[in-house]
């Protein structure tokens, strides 16, 4: 089984080179780094990459599929688009791109709250597949009107995020002006005229905006105001009596994404949601935290009976997917490994960077003999095998 993609950038180290090269400096940094140090940023795949899988040559094997059952719908692939914020900024369109190769390959891709394109949008695209991840806005009335908008148009996966009780310490953003407020300095607009595809797009795409939003922003808000705006409107820190209530209204599955104890993952299940993605934001929110494979192998190992158990952040390729599942994960997504698709290859991004991620993964379950992704913790070498 074979998928189309261009043989000149066959992995996510190619993609990223040559997104740095397409798109503003800023935009790059912002898309590309962690938080404080960037400690756990290099820790989520370093040692993502210290799992090492067992091959069973001699079994009789007669072919490896990829798909994968989630929440009552079979997937192609075991892994999704996750959520990303100001996806426009990287790329015009960018959110648009990926979720129309998202459709067209059958898996998930999760809209952020804070992307630049608007959930009725994205939902006429996927035709009412996709899931919507909800950054928690401090008003109740807001929030329901969000929740009645993704259940009118279709999202039954509702993402409720839980590691940003505050905003990451981030270097790169704050030199760049990319912080809120943000400013564009001289040097941004420098960098803007040595990217001229990247400019005359976003020129014919349009100033990147909060388009989920716009509907409850007052008119005619400045850069500052808007910062000022989206401060006031969100609070991020949930808790059992946040959740509880948005559990008795969202008649769908309800996912708590950026679990990273087992403590917060019994509260999962305490209060009766489907799944959980473990996740440390891709390094973005806590760099003295433990790195999300780390975090998988000890809340899967109690948890998988009980609810799904995902996981993103440090995942760049199919042979990481494998990883990951056979650590415990049900499923997994990816959110910069797919933007550097985009950013390096605009429009043809998405289906290019799927299509790899299907050619890798599909490789390694015919190396290791594994028939069914749901399999795959069968060939996790465990380091008590290791030292026998």
């Amino acid at each position: 089984m074979k998928w189309e993609y261009n043989s000149a950038y066959p992995s996510t180290d190619d993609l990223r080179n040559k997104a740095k090269k397409k798109i503003p400096g800023f935009a790059f940094e912002y898309l590309d780094g962690g938080c404080n140090e960037d400690v756990n940023l290099y820790k989520n795949t370093s040692e993502l990459r210290e799992v090492e899988l067992k091959p069973l040559y001699l079994t009789k094997h007669t072919g490896s599929s990829l798909q994968t059952e989630l929440f009552g719908h079979v997937y192609d692939a075991p892994f999704g688009i996750a959520p990303v914020g100001l996806q426009g900024l990287m790329w015009p369109g960018a959110p648009e791109i990926l979720a129309r190769a998202a459709t067209a390959h059958n898996i998930p891709f999760i809209l952020s709250t804070v992307t630049t394109v608007s959930i009725e949008t994205i939902a006429n695209i996927t035709e009412g597949r996709a899931w919507y991840q909800l950054y928690h806005p401090a008003d109740t009335a807001l929030r329901d009107d969000i929740l009645d908008r993704c259940a009118a148009t279709g999202y039954d996966v509702l993402v409720l995020l839980c590691d940003v009780p505050s905003f990451g310490y981030r270097p790169r953003d704050i030199r760049n002006g990319l912080a809120m407020p943000p400013r564009m300095t001289l040097k941004n607009m420098l960098q803007i005229m040595t990217r001229p595809e990247w400019a005359i797009k976003t020129l014919i795409h349009g100033q990147p905006e909060f388009a989920t939003m716009k509907k409850y922003m007052p008119k005619g808000l400045n850069m500052k105001q808007l910062g000022q705006y989206m401060n006031q409107t969100f609070s991020g820190r949930l808790n059992e009596e946040r959740i509880k209530p948005i559990r008795d209204k969202w008649k769908g599955k309800i996912v708590l994404k950026g679990v990273a104890s087992r403590e917060d993952a019994e509260m999962a299940v305490r209060l009766g949601l489907d799944g959980i993605i473990v996740s440390n934001h891709g390094g973005r929110q806590l760099d003295a935290g433990e790195s999300s494979i780390h975090s998988l192998q000890s809340i899967a190992a109690t948890y998988n009976h009980q609810l799904k158990v995902m996981m993103d952040s440090g995942i760049r390729s199919g042979v990481d997917v494998a990883r990951a599942m056979a650590s415990g994960a049900a499923f997994t997504f990816m959110g910069r490994t797919f933007m550097y698709g985009v950013s390096a290859l605009g429009k043809e991004g998405g289906n290019h960077t799927i299509s790899i991620l299907k050619t890798q993964l599909q490789q390694v379950m015919e190396q290791l003999c594994c028939e069914q992704t749901g399999n795959m913790h069968e060939h996790l070498i465990r380091k008590e095998q290791q030292s026998c």
